[in-house]
């Protein structure tokens, strides 16, 4: 997808943010309807229930976070249905086109990529059984397709919708060049426990390389509570954390969204990231090469 900088316009219905909302983004043909189960009946009096398009079911059940994806060319009729068959969710994302110009064999394409993508991704279960088969599409009608599925996977994590949205990353450089200076590798060792993990900054991501090793269990206070322990437990379901021996190794770079939450992974418990991981070579912290940087800006 281009890197460069989108619109998204978001649209609060009634003027309240967790209940109805529209999302689109400039330039882009699709539409997405928000809303929770409660207002059915003030959603089916929008025209855009009547569309051809795909649908997204949020919800949970005994196991956790639930969802399910369908399309329909009628996805308000397909809604009501669900409405009588499917207790466990409690809200919807409809995802159209605002010229309603998708027909059946474009949102049954979009379907299957957004399961195969779910499940690739693994951070939700899906109520969905097999990955559905993909249409026969043309090369550039194909091509128009995944153009359009790049946008969803844009906006769904805007509206937090994230069971698509994959924090495995490339292999970047060990000194990756951004302008007019280097980003170092931030460590963290601690032989005692096996702790060996390394890290950089990229694009604005705090990435944990893959083999990095990590502690072999969650020691910290308030385990079944804490976020930081549930992040390690969805790791762990994703497979990109794996236990050998008494340790865990990362599979894969890894995007965490500070350094914080990165090491309190690596360590096994709550820790204060930007003291904890050091540059590669030295005792020099996150948090002290992050001053320096800022200082070089005044």
């Amino acid at each position: 997808m281009n890197t460069k900088g989108r619109s998204l316009e978001l649209f609060f219905v009634n003027g309240k943010p967790d209940q109805m909302l529209t999302a689109e983004v400039f330039g882009w043909t699709g539409h997405v309807l928000m809303f929770p189960r409660t207002q059915l009946v003030e959603a089916f009096q929008r025209k855009e229930t009547k569309f051809t398009g795909i649908y997204l079911l949020i919800g949970e059940n005994e196991q956790g976070p639930l969802a399910y994806v369908g399309e329909a060319e009628d996805v308000g009729s397909r809604i009501k249905n669900h409405d009588v068959n499917k207790d466990w969710w409690t809200s919807v994302v409809l995802i159209t086109s605002a010229a309603n110009n998708l027909n059946k064999a474009h949102v049954k394409y979009l379907e299957s990529r957004m399961v195969e993508i779910a499940k690739s991704v693994g951070r939700m279960d899906l109520e969905n059984g097999n990955t559905p088969s993909r249409p026969s599409l043309s090369e550039s009608v194909t091509a128009s397709m995944e153009v359009f599925l790049e946008h969803i996977l844009l906006v769904l994590p805007a509206l937090q919708i994230d069971f698509l949205l994959s924090n495995a990353r490339p292999t970047v450089s060990s000194e990756k060049m951004v302008p007019d200076r280097k980003v170092p590798i931030f460590e963290i060792i601690h032989a005692k426990f096996g702790i060996d993990a390394k890290a950089v900054l990229d694009n604005g991501e705090f990435v944990v390389q893959k083999d990095s090793i990590a502690r072999g269990k969650w020691v910290g206070q308030a385990s079944i509570t804490s976020s930081y322990s549930k992040l390690c437990e969805q790791l762990i379901r994703q497979k990109i954390l794996v236990q050998e021996g008494e340790a865990r190794r990362f599979t894969e770079n890894y995007a965490f969204n500070s350094p914080s939450a990165a090491a309190a992974v690596i360590q096994g418990r709550s820790s204060n990231g930007p003291t904890n991981w050091k540059v590669r070579g030295s005792k020099k912290t996150y948090k002290e090469w992050e001053i320096e940087e800022m200082n070089k800006l005044n």
